[in-house]
């Protein structure tokens, strides 16, 4: 029942204007643009080096946080969670549909994104198989992170707030998350907070092995982890079906 759940999960994102728009069409465009035009100093290399990372982590942001909360919160609204709650399928059992939904729908974007990235010129660190090996984990508990954030949000507020607040915090994070302006950029203390957000981390992260070609990536994981656990512990916790 999960597997069926995800499935339709995974339908109604496809077939979601909106959600294709925020989920792959603004960070493509993002990409390209970011890339092409020198909009912004990254300092030495590449533009699309330095862009390349922060779209991967915003795809992630915008799948498993913004367009998440967004759907979830309206299909309470519209009574639909309700229906699933009166259906053998539990809240766990809901959380983990979902969660694979939002996996399914990650891994397209991550193979469009880069295959346009390297259309633009990007070359990771050591190619795209040895940069993946710490870009899995970084995407997975980023996942989880963003995904117990818009699940928290949409099961506790209003879809009406969940669709202004998610927004607002999208634009937030993509201006404030090193997505597409260097942290260094910052004042240091402004900075050290930052570093702390699950964009950050993620898209640090990222950065770092795709195209630093730094090794573990302790730091950021660490921030991902807390995150995650955190933010998904919430969730289940507070969760409403109506």
């Amino acid at each position: 029942m999960v597997l069926a759940q995800a499935g339709a999960e995974i339908r109604a994102t496809l077939r979601n204007g909106e959600q294709l728009l925020l989920t792959m069409i603004i960070p493509i465009l993002l990409l390209a643009g970011f890339s092409a035009a020198p909009l912004v100093d990254v300092g030495g290399g590449r533009r699309v080096d330095f862009v390349a990372p922060g779209i991967l982590a915003l795809a992630v942001m915008s799948t498993a946080f913004t367009g998440q909360a967004i759907a979830t919160g309206f299909e309470r609204r519209y009574g639909v969670l309700r229906r699933l709650g009166a259906t053998p399928l539990s809240r766990t059992g809901l959380m983990l549909a979902k969660t694979v939904a939002v996996v399914a729908v990650e891994a397209l974007q991550v193979v469009v994104i880069i295959v346009v990235a390297l259309a633009l010129g990007w070359s990771p660190h050591g190619g795209p198989l040895l940069g993946s090996l710490w870009a899995v984990p970084l995407l997975l508990l980023g996942t989880a992170a963003f995904s117990g954030l818009g699940l928290l949000m949409a099961g506790t507020l209003r879809a009406e707030a969940t669709l202004a607040g998610a927004n607002l915090v999208y634009l937030v994070l993509l201006g404030l998350g090193g997505v597409l302006f260097p942290l260094d950029r910052f004042p240091g203390g402004v900075r050290q907070v930052l570093e702390l957000l699950p964009i950050s981390a993620l898209t640090s992260g990222l950065r770092g092995v795709l195209s630093d070609g730094g090794g573990f990536p302790g730091g950021p994981l660490l921030v991902l982890l807390c995150w995650a656990v955190a933010a998904l512990a919430l969730a289940a916790r507070t969760f409403r079906w109506e």
